[in-house]
């Protein structure tokens, strides 16, 4: 009987339903649509977010290490997907998205290369940290024309320089190798030797003045490799039997750095520590386009363009080259609404005192993003399967990730851009510190979860 009256009652309820006006029945009707179909596109989300912690939480990749994940849709202003978002990691050269929005946000379209007078007859100039001059990984400086052009005596004014060469907690002994360059006021040759092993076994070296700073030795039965001593300009070169091209790191002095280009122009420059009474540094001659260091610094992960970057935006600012100045600078005026404080330290991500948070990379890519048209910014980031840091790496026929890498030892950042197949553009950032695994085992397992993004968000 009480299922017999269950029954009828149910039919009473949905026959009054029907009895009501039809524009009620209509609207009634569609909030149940609407309901449904907000039901069902949810549902999906879940499960593959469901997967992504699960890959995160139990996969022996991620088990044993530190890792943090923030998805975000710019067009709906929406987290669709947090993990560890709000803690900190070590960026490593995911730095390099704070030094790129700096760059924006101060240095205009064109670098400044050099502040100059002219005083009688005499050319008097200083450095402004632009990285281009004789850089083989940029186009042309347009300083060598116009040293070369004038007629005037040349004289280089030392600007105040108060900064070390290394940033703060970079690894010292890092000082061989050519992602750790030294910063300096005016650099050239991006301050560093090339030098090169022919097939003949004959060697070339650029800059050719440092070819009387060198001791070379046949040793067979070494690996061949060249290493400079650490506080001089001081080469040992190891031959071996094969060809070979390596980068090494000269110890930058002003005296050094006016030598190399009165070589270049064979001009004489002479040093001068005062200018005349009442001359001021009135004038800035420009050298090549910002869009040129920045698509290395961000393609290549170039550390030396990103540390001369702060310190250009430095003197721009203040008229002093100093990091901390553009950092402060930067995080007063530009960064006060990231949801995370940044700990940051240096232009590169060389150090290890750098921190940030997924949440706080993803604010900040967001930024950016309203900086630059998508097509151009895409053009400056390394492409999955293409170009760059990334050439190897999440290969696809039709790229996906745009994005900036970050490795240290035991730590790797992927921060950027992933095109999904239903053609949404999310703003990703995917960070792990302290795993013991190699970090190729470890983009294996990032690449799974990158693609279930991509196929299914």
């Amino acid at each position: 009987m009480r299922y017999i009256y269950k029954r009828f009652d149910l039919t009473i309820r949905v026959f009054d339903f029907m009895r009501l006006p039809i524009f009620l029945l209509i609207k009634y009707s569609l909030l149940f649509l609407i309901l449904l179909v907000l039901l069902g596109s949810c549902s999906p989300l879940r499960s593959v977010n469901k997967k992504i912690q699960m890959d995160l939480e139990t996969s022996s990749i991620f088990k044993q290490s530190f890792s943090g994940l923030a998805i975000y849709d710019p067009q709906e202003d929406k987290m669709l997907y947090q993990y560890n978002a709000h803690k900190y990691f070590t960026p490593a050269s995911n730095t390099k998205l704070f030094t790129f929005y700096t760059g924006l946000k101060i240095l205009g379209d064109s670098v400044p290369a050099l502040k100059y007078l002219k005083k009688n007859d005499s050319l008097i100039f200083k450095g402004t940290g632009d990285p281009s001059l004789l850089n083989p990984d940029l186009p042309e400086s347009e300083v060598l024309k116009f040293l070369s052009d004038t007629k005037a005596d040349l004289y280089y004014y030392p600007p105040l320089f108060t900064e070390k060469y290394f940033g703060p907690g970079w690894s010292w002994d890092d000082y061989n190798y050519a992602y750790s360059v030294e910063r300096s006021v005016m650099p050239v040759y991006a301050n560093r030797v090339i030098f090169e092993i022919d097939n003949k076994n004959a060697l070339h070296l650029r800059p050719a003045i440092f070819k009387d700073s060198i001791s070379i030795y046949n040793d067979y039965e070494r690996r061949p490799g060249i290493t400079r001593h650490i506080s001089s300009n001081s080469f040992k070169i190891y031959k071996g039997k094969e060809e070979y091209i390596r980068e090494v790191p000269f110890k930058y002095s002003d005296r050094t750095m006016v030598a190399i280009l009165q070589d270049t122009l064979n001009k004489k420059i002479e040093i001068i520590h005062e200018i005349p009474d009442g001359a001021e540094f009135e004038k800035t001659l420009y050298s090549i386009p910002t869009d040129s260091i920045y698509k290395r610094m961000m393609e290549e992960s170039d550390n030396f363009i990103a540390e001369q970057i702060l310190l250009m935006t430095a003197d721009k600012i203040s008229d002093t080259l100093k990091a901390e100045i553009a950092i402060d600078y930067m995080k007063e005026n530009y960064l006060k609404d990231l949801p995370d404080e940044p700990v940051w330290v240096d232009g590169s991500g060389l150090s290890r005192y750098n921190l940030f948070t997924p949440h706080t990379m993803v604010k900040l890519i967001e930024k950016i993003s309203e900086e630059l048209p998508q097509e151009r910014l895409f053009n400056m980031l390394a492409t999955g399967g293409k170009s760059g840091t990334l050439k190897n790496y999440y290969k696809a026929d039709t790229p996906y990730i745009f994005a900036k890498t970050g490795t240290l030892s035991n730590n790797h950042s992927l921060s950027g851009f992933l095109k999904t197949r239903s053609g949404k553009i999310l703003i990703f950032s995917f960070m792990n510190s302290n795993y013991t695994i190699p970090t190729s085992k470890l983009k294996e397992g990032m690449e799974i979860i990158l693609e279930n993004i991509r196929d299914n968000y």
